[in-house]
Parts: structure tokens; sequence; C-alpha cells
């Protein structure tokens, strides 16, 4: 689901747009679980993570269960998973992560999302050293002592762990991922959100035109049924 919109959500008061975004979000990431792994909430973590935070946005069990099938595949189609690298206007680095069953549909809605926002795309690799992949968890905070948790989760190879309006922000190193799951599940603690992000190594301001720009840019993209995570280093608004 990304950072972003975890914070969105966490917000009260968010406009029925933006809570129908995160339904559909939601759901997205029930399918990317179910499609790496098994469509056992019990052995995966993953969708475990995934199907509870659907829950919070009750989202209805058919939903749920459609969206883990679609991931093993059982309605016959085989979906590949493939990424997209480009600019959006101002410069601002997009990176765009997708599973399809028809490359050549997604690679030209993709491309016209840009086109229409006067952004372009690159080849794969261009946006190498602008984001680092990195594992990030979001632990909500209630009932858990911070020393004691900051401890346990370093150990397990975190490099940084914060506390921000009530929820924990775990990130470590791509390789920590595994170790940092293990570490949660020994806790018996089940995180808003585990993933491996693109986090972006520098940030680029914009004026606010190009701010409208990217951010519709960012919505065309997110809308698609294809593309499951869109990420750019776009300088937060204060």
């Amino acid at each position: 689901m990304g950072r972003k919109s975890a914070k969105i959500a966490a917000k009260k008061g968010a406009s029925d747009k933006a809570k129908a975004q995160l339904y559909a979000r939601a759901l997205k990431d029930v399918f990317k679980a179910s499609k790496s792994g098994s469509p056992d909430t019990e052995t995966n973590f993953l969708l475990r993570v995934a199907v509870e935070r659907c829950k919070k946005f009750n989202v209805p069990k058919d939903n749920i269960d459609r969206a883990i099938k679609k991931g093993q595949g059982s309605d016959g189609a085989g979906y590949e998973d493939v990424s997209y690298e480009g600019y959006g206007p101002g410069g601002i680095a997009v990176f765009v992560e997708a599973s399809t069953d028809n490359t050549t549909r997604t690679a030209g809605n993709v491309r016209s999302y840009f086109r229409k926002c006067n952004g372009s795309l690159g080849v794969n690799g261009s946006l190498e050293f602008i984001f680092e992949r990195k594992a990030v968890f979001m632990v909500p905070a209630e009932g858990i002592d911070e020393d004691e948790f900051t401890l346990e989760l370093i150990d397990a190879g975190a490099e940084e762990v914060e506390l921000e309006d009530g929820v924990y922000e775990v990130k470590g190193p791509m390789e920590s991922f595994g170790t940092i799951q293990e570490k949660l599940q020994e806790l018996s603690i089940t995180p808003d959100e585990a993933s491996l992000e693109r986090i972006p190594l520098t940030m680029k301001e914009a004026d606010a035109e190009t701010r409208e720009q990217i951010e519709k840019l960012i919505g065309l993209l997110e809308e698609d049924d294809d593309v499951t995570t869109v990420y750019d280093n776009l300088e937060p608004e204060e």
C-alpha cells in the first residue's frame, strides 16, 4: 500500500474517494501477497497482514477471497510482475510496479498516463540511483513498550524505529525483511503493513502547478487495475 496511503488511512475524515482508493489498494495487496506465496494466512505472513488491513476497511469477505484466488492463478490467468520507470513534470521520478496478464495493454496504458500528464517513460534501470529498496513495517504502538520494542527490532536487523501518530515505522535493509518478520511473529505482533518499498534517496521540490500534475499522474496510475504500487520522489507538502 505504501507509507503515504497508510498515513492517509490514519487520518480521520478521509474523503469517500480516498476511502475507495484505499479499499482498492488493500485488495491489490491481498492479490500481491497471495501471488508471492501460499493462500493460507497462517503460513503466508504478508497475506495475513493484507487481509487484516482489508478487514479494517470493511472489505467484504467475497472480494478478499476473489483477490486470493486471482493471486493463485485460479481463474486460469498467468500474471507477470513488471515495472516501469519514468519522469513526471518537473523531473519528478515515478516508479511503477504492476502485475498483468497482458503486458502490451499495461505498457500502453502506463505510457498514456505519463503522456497525458506531460511526463515520459524511461528505460528500466534509469531510476536505480534515485530509489533504494527497504523493508518497511508499520506497527500499531498500543500496548508496546517503546524501548524494549526498539531494542528487539534493531537486534533483528532494523535500522530505524520511529514512533509517530501512534504507529511505529520500522525500516531496515531489504535483506532484513525475513528476520524482522520472524521477530514480529515471535512477539505475536501483526503489523498494519509489511512490504519491500522503494524509498527515494533524494527528494525534489515542485511548485503548486507541477504538484497538481504529479498527483494527477499518480492518481491515474493507481486507478489502473494492473498497477500495484507507485513510488515518487516528490517532496511532501509541509
